[in-house]
């Protein structure tokens, strides 16, 4: 049994893989750069360290890494506005936690747009801890960022809960188990390839379904 349950926060709580895809796409371009915005979509969930030698190759990433980076953050915050929670996603929380769940909402976003979620989420109140970028060296699909996670709260067990297959790589290097949610866009059956213990359609779902989860009751 688990003691701490860790929720990815991007397109997983708020609704954010569209507008990361934008914002990525239109930072390629400024560089003359032009990926196909499915193919953009489908590396949303990776870290920017990963993702950006994995979508344009390592020659891309020596010469233009950085910057791009920077300027994806820059298109980003032009959109930031738009993004809204899941629905049920305080719900969801707020249960899990009062199952007896020491809760961290794990993160490698930047730190603006960390708190800018949690705002929206109304979550500072129910997170026992949170991460952003600055907590990690490397991001998903490597597994630092749940091992941070874990760390924060002095976890003996988790569960990680996502909506990409680099939420599911992440986790299962340590062991962990994912449930997840098809917010991400990836289906059924690649969430499961990844590792995913369990996949459910909407947060909703997933909440009404939690006696039959990991996330029944704390060890603790």
């Amino acid at each position: 049994m688990a003691d701490t349950a860790i929720f990815d926060v991007d397109g997983t709580l708020v609704d954010t893989n569209y507008q990361h895809a934008l914002a990525w796409y239109r930072a390629f371009r400024r560089f003359g750069i032009t990926k196909p915005l499915w193919r953009v979509h489908r590396g949303i969930g990776m870290g920017g360290d990963m993702f950006v030698p994995e979508l344009a190759g390592p020659d891309v990433e020596e010469s233009f890494g950085d910057d791009l980076r920077d300027a994806w953050v820059e298109e980003f915050d032009l959109l930031l506005d738009e993004v809204q929670p899941f629905e049920g996603a305080y719900e969801l929380l707020a249960e899990v936690k009062e199952r007896g769940f020491r809760l961290v909402l794990a993160s490698s976003g930047k730190s603006q747009h960390v708190d800018a979620f949690l705002d929206l989420l109304d979550a500072r109140s129910l997170a026992d801890a949170w991460t952003t970028s600055d907590d990690v060296a490397r991001s998903k699909p490597e597994p630092d960022l749940v091992a941070t996670a874990l760390g924060k709260v002095e976890g003996a067990s988790g569960v990680m809960v996502g909506d990409s297959v680099f939420d599911v790589q992440a986790a299962a290097k340590l062991q962990v188990p994912t449930i997840a949610v098809r917010t991400g866009g990836f289906s059924v059956g690649e969430l499961h390839e990844a590792g995913a213990v369990e996949v459910f359609d909407s947060l909703v779902a997933f909440r009404r379904a939690l006696d039959g989860t990991a996330l029944a009751r704390a060890s603790r």
